[in-house]
């Protein structure tokens, strides 16, 4: 029977459907297909060269919201994203969503297409449903798939990397050393959003004015925290937390879901509707994050205090030879991204578990050993990065906080008006 399936595959990749006689299906479906599915995303697209870091987290949304469609498609129980084809009865629900996957990732990027290919194979290999269960299961995947990548043509992402040209006056970004890199994906904030109705209904305020007390104030803690060593007042704790939260976002965080769906124990369309709503809730956030970012163009830290003595603002005093303690990203300091990530996917986990979202995180430094911290509580997770994003000298606070902000309110938006039940 394996290699049937694996003749099945092959055929289903092609575009075609194939439907082999078997035995009748042994049991139900094994939600680890999905964990399985999300990881390979995730590293599909940290590896390819043509996609950005910011827009993996586009990417990855259209991934989990085809899987989410094609496993509710077979299975029922919660409401369609988009899609809303039934499967034929009986059709397998880990095929479903193994070709869902596959047919996103390999639209979106061709250069896996080998590596994808064979994995999905061996999804199918190991499913214990019979040939035609596969079959039926694998090719409404594929009519999901298809389906999405229709849904999403001409949504923006073609201006995703346009130049960035606005000049560099008092309050202004631009590159901050050392690479001095260009706007990453300056235009992602023009990208349809998936679940909301535009990249500005969620906005933060605009940020505070550089005259401003409240500007001074932040000023003076990210100035005093935020500075590489030696010279900074940040404890050994507050160092170690600030680390903790340098890394992928994307990387980190899918990592903590696929640790929920294990130990929660998730069914297959339970785990599909925890990665849909969490991944689509933070691609809208980072869209409308993007948008804000373009809009304010607002300068980080490190540009801010090396000038402070000509940003107009008598209680702010300048540094020239200020450095933050992690080099900084490539794109302007208000919102922050890395908080509307955090405030997004707690919010979703708060929506279907409850307060005590038990979230385990992980993060491997360069060269170093993987470093594990768990948050019982939303609001254990946003404070700290909050908290550790200042001390890393990379944003002030209120880009921080209007993240999270944001970000819980485009996961309530999208938990209000998505992903329910239906019966």
């Amino acid at each position: 029977m394996r290699a049937m399936r694996t003749a099945i595959s092959g055929v289903l990749v092609a575009g075609l459907l194939v439907v082999a006689p078997g035995a009748a299906r042994a049991g139900g479906d094994d939600p680890a297909v999905v964990t399985d599915w999300n990881q390979r995303a995730i590293s599909t697209l940290v590896a390819d060269t043509a996609t950005t870091p910011i827009s993996d987290f586009v990417y990855l949304a259209f991934v989990q919201a085809a899987v989410y469609d094609a496993v509710v498609g077979v299975t029922g129980g919660y409401q369609p994203y988009h899609f809303r084809g039934t499967a034929p009865s009986g059709s397998s629900a880990e095929a479903a969503a193994a070709a869902a996957a596959h047919g996103v990732l390999a639209a979106y990027v061709p250069s896996a297409t080998a590596d994808l290919d064979a994995a999905y194979a061996a999804s199918l290999a190991k499913i214990d449903a019979s040939d035609t269960a596969i079959a039926h299961g694998a090719a409404f995947g594929a009519r999901t798939a298809r389906h999405l990548v229709k849904m999403r043509l001409d949504d923006g992402r073609d201006g995703m990397n346009d130049a960035y040209t606005a000049t560099p006056e008092i309050g202004v970004w631009r590159p901050t050393p050392p690479a001095n890199a260009g706007f990453m994906s300056p235009h992602l904030g023009a990208v349809r959003p998936l679940l909301v109705d535009s990249a500005t209904q969620f906005a933060p305020p605009p940020p505070p004015a550089l005259t401003s007390a409240r500007y001074a104030a932040d000023y003076d803690e990210v100035k005093a925290l935020g500075r590489a060593d030696p010279g900074s007042s940040r404890t050994a704790e507050q160092t170690a937390t600030a680390r903790f939260f340098s890394g992928n976002a994307l990387v980190q965080f899918n990592g903590g879901l696929r640790d929920q769906a294990q130990k929660r124990h998730l069914d297959i369309a339970s785990s599909a509707r925890m990665f849909g709503a969490a991944s689509m809730s933070v691609a809208d956030s980072v869209i409308t994050v993007w948008a804000e970012k373009l809009r304010a163009k607002y300068w980080r830290p490190v540009t801010a205090i090396q000038q402070g003595d000509a940003d107009g603002n008598p209680a702010t005093a300048g540094d020239p030879t200020w450095t933050p303690l992690l080099a900084t990203p490539p794109y302007p300091d208000y919102p922050s991204g890395y908080n509307v990530v955090t405030a997004a996917t707690a919010r979703v986990l708060t929506r279907l578990f409850g307060p005590n979202i038990d979230l385990t995180l992980t993060f491997t430094p360069a060269g170093g050993a993987t470093v594990t911290r768990s948050f019982g509580h939303e609001s254990d997770v946003t404070g700290a990065v909050v908290e550790a994003r200042i001390w890393l000298g990379i944003h002030f606070r209120f880009a921080d906080t209007a993240a999270r902000d944001l970000g819980l309110a485009v996961a309530d938006h999208a938990m209000h008006h998505y992903f329910g039940t239906t019966g």
